[in-house]
């Protein structure tokens, strides 16, 4: 169970969804609950998803840094650090981490030999395909024992929810 879950922090408890929001009215959205509720989903669904697919779980620095380079192929460390926030130097031994491990490679760019991109492997690729599978199973699981409501508005908001990991993976 993760720390956070349960603090109402000020907030009001979930007790439905949007069905009282008149069309044109604006819904005000609980910030904190949502980020509370995000965190400890994923936290939740990493940590379930890890137990059957025989990979090693990897701490969360490095699975942020793999999953930038999996979505931004032939990024470099410093765009890498900039969109994460971190220092240059923590990144880049964190990227050697992921290149001793098999999970990315560094390309020399053929004009300017201290220019190095970086880029997933085949096995990284393998690996974020058997995890998202087990994520979506872990997911699926939770989300049978919700009303069907529920389950309705989570495939209502799902294109928003997307917009919103775009919008906040944007560069600093």
């Amino acid at each position: 169970m993760c720390f956070y879950r349960g603090l109402e922090h000020g907030s009001r408890a979930y007790a439905g969804g949007m069905e009282n929001v008149g069309a044109g009215e604006a819904q005000v959205v609980d910030h904190l609950a949502l980020a509370v509720a995000l965190l400890d989903i994923s936290a939740d669904v990493r940590r379930k998803s890890h137990e059957n697919t025989g990979v090693r779980p990897l701490p969360n620095g490095l699975l942020e840094i793999l999953r930038v380079i999996e979505s931004h192929p032939g990024i470099t460390v410093a765009e890498v650090a900039n969109r994460l926030g971190r220092q240059f130097s923590n990144v880049s031994v964190q990227v050697r981490e992921l290149v001793t491990g098999n999970l990315v490679t560094r390309t020399r760019d053929a004009a300017d030999k201290r220019y190095v991109t970086l880029h997933p492997t085949a096995e990284s690729q393998r690996i974020k395909n058997l995890l998202e599978a087990a994520w979506a199973e872990s997911l699926a699981a939770a989300s049978s024992k919700l009303l069907p409501a529920e389950r309705e508005q989570i495939a209502a908001s799902l294109p928003v929810l997307q917009r919103l990991a775009s919008i906040l993976d944007e560069p600093a």
